[in-house]
């Protein structure tokens, strides 16, 4: 293992020159994966890429140099969190991506994972009719069939350079390894007990002490980026890559077969949009209840001055509460697979509907969720997931966020492929009322079926000014990605706060049940106190999520602002 001599931070600190575009060309990479800089903000003129990897985020920039679009870069950036991110970034998962195109298209890919044919309803019950959770969140029964590698050649009709480019740095960094940091070490740490118990060939994971400088060299992993790269989608749906999972689910009792793998696809949708004050928000439609979700929040607070009320007031936060209750009392109920299950999306983004479930709101007091039900209608993820954001000099627009659901997924690596599996099947309701590992409670709509796509929090988004593109946004963290962005759009729209501040300043959260507000620290203590006296539960929590921001200025210059909340990286040139 080769090892750095100095480690003094959370990244060893390097920066590549960023030349012209056609210098950049001439050169295979400028990328030093033992040695780089990782940085939270870019003020550029040419592209920016955020992600949650300092190497990924150079690697999207690179590609942007090279001549690539935005599509090109967000291709190269998840391939290489593939690699340098195993705790999210993946090649055995799925994600979402919502993009604006140069001429004004409008894009939404669906690639999340899908439960196996022979799935079924009640396949995580006992024979007492009690939810065995184990199974659902890990080892091989806990895993959906991937998507990711499907989404990544689905967009790809939209990208400009040979796919084998895009695929190569990542291909370098898994062959050749990269340093990892603090926080990398301390997360290796904690996983040893989970793989061991979850693994029946132990992956390059496994190691006694992992320390900051260590490098992380995954063969297999490379192996299979390679068949990829000469074989395209078959080359991880058919073949060799797909006898290596089939051979692991035998060995743990996982179900995925040959034929599940070799008939996904992923799907294109019609993105879902809405106006909010001028501004025209573009998100992902279902499975995900990302964008459902913040087309109701935001539209529940179009007409209420939220931006005389202030940021992180009590005001605010009530009214924001509130209108996320009410939203996720709905997901809850509605939503799920459309293609499975018919979701009333017009009626929970109406006008006339969204005023009623505002009638029982009063500014001065909490509403129990136990009085908030889902909407009358008549007739009728693991917080480790990953986001990152793309603009290119031509104005192309690209908000992905994949996942693995639970950190590192079902914990389980395929033997001799290097990557990890999903346990995307708990984002289901494995039984209508039990809450999934992140308090969601769920129904009918996004029960288990094969072939079914489990319901998702994902909410990739763009927001469009003058029919430009003004903000590429999106994050992790399961249940409250959707109130993230919410009030990250909020925080810069309402309350005219600098990017930096709407990423990096405290955020809250409330999902309808468990019926409290789940906080980061700093929010102030007389805010606090006065949420409390209102009838409002506390409970203080680590990191929110982490928040990957482009921004288009006044002066058309592109500001690219990462998460401080992680090791996040903004990139650009």
């Amino acid at each position: 293992m080769r090892k750095l001599s100095i480690f003094i931070t959370a990244l060893i600190l390097y920066s590549f020159s960023c030349g012209t575009a056609k210098d950049a060309a001439k050169r295979s990479s400028s990328i030093n994966p033992y040695q780089y800089v990782g940085s939270k903000k870019v003020v550029c003129e040419n592209g920016a890429v955020v992600s949650a990897h300092p190497l990924a985020s150079k690697v999207g920039v690179e590609i942007l140099k090279q001549g690539g679009n935005a599509v090109d870069a967000a291709i190269a950036t998840q391939l290489a969190l593939a690699v340098v991110y195993p705790n999210a970034g993946n090649l055995g998962g799925g994600g979402f991506l919502v993009a604006r195109l140069n001429d004004g298209q409008l894009l939404a890919l669906d690639y999340r994972e899908m439960a196996p044919a022979s799935a079924s309803r009640d396949m995580y019950l006992d024979k007492d009719g009690n939810p065995m959770l184990n199974n659902s969140q890990n080892g091989h029964l806990s895993s959906g069939v991937p998507g990711t590698v499907a989404g990544l050649f689905a967009s790809y009709k939209y990208a400009k350079l040979p796919f084998e480019k895009l695929i190569q740095p990542a291909i370098d960094l898994a062959e050749k390894g990269f340093t990892i940091s603090e926080s990398e070490a301390r997360s290796f740490n904690a996983l040893q007990k989970d793989l061991k118990k979850c693994n029946s060939v132990m992956p390059v994971f496994v190691k006694d002490h992992w320390k900051a400088g260590d490098t992380l060299v995954q063969k297999e992993l490379a192996n299979t980026l390679k068949r990829i790269k000469a074989k395209g989608q078959s080359g991880f749906y058919e073949g060799e890559t797909a006898q290596l999972i089939v051979e692991e689910m035998k060995r743990g009792n996982g179900i995925i077969t040959l034929n599940d793998l070799k008939n996904y696809q992923a799907k294109s949708r019609v993105p879902l949009t809405f106006d909010y004050k001028g501004y025209k928000v573009v998100s992902m439609p279902m499975p995900s209840s990302g964008g459902l979700l913040l087309n109701q929040m935001m539209k529940m607070v179009e007409d209420r001055n939220i931006d005389q009320m202030g940021f992180l007031t009590a005001q605010s936060i009530q009214l924001m509460t509130e209108v996320e209750r009410r939203a996720y009392a709905d997901r809850a109920r509605y939503m799920g697979d459309a293609d499975f299950y018919k979701v009333p999306v017009a009626t929970l983004t109406s006008d006339a509907y969204l005023k009623e479930r505002m009638k029982s709101y009063e500014p001065t007091k909490a509403t129990p969720s136990s009085t908030i039900q889902p909407g009358a209608i008549s007739g009728y993820e693991s917080e480790e997931t990953t986001h990152l954001s793309v603009l290119d000099k031509d104005g192309n627009a690209v908000a992905v966020t994949t996942t693995l659901n639970n950190s590192y997924g079902s914990r389980t690596v395929v033997g001799g492929a290097g990557f990890f599996l999903n346990d995307e099947m708990d984002d289901f309701s494995i039984k209508p009322g039990t809450p999934n590992m992140y308090g969601a409670v769920g129904g009918e709509a996004n029960a288990i079926q094969p072939g079914k796509r489990m319901l998702s929090s994902m909410a990739p988004t763009i927001v469009l000014k003058d029919n430009k593109p003004f903000l590429v946004v999106g994050t992790p963290g399961g249940t409250t990605i959707p109130t993230s962005v919410f009030q990250t759009i909020i925080d810069i729209i309402e309350f005219n706060m600098n990017t930096e501040d709407a990423v990096w300043k405290p955020k809250f959260h409330h999902q309808w049940l468990p019926d409290e507000i789940a906080m980061e620290k700093g929010i102030p203590d007389e805010v606090q106190n006065a949420l409390r006296k209102m009838g409002y539960k506390l409970s203080l929590r680590g990191g929110i999520g982490r928040t990957e921001v482009i921004k288009v200025l006044t002066n058309k210059k592109i500001e690219a602002v990462a998460d401080n909340r992680g090791d996040d990286s903004a990139e650009g040139y």
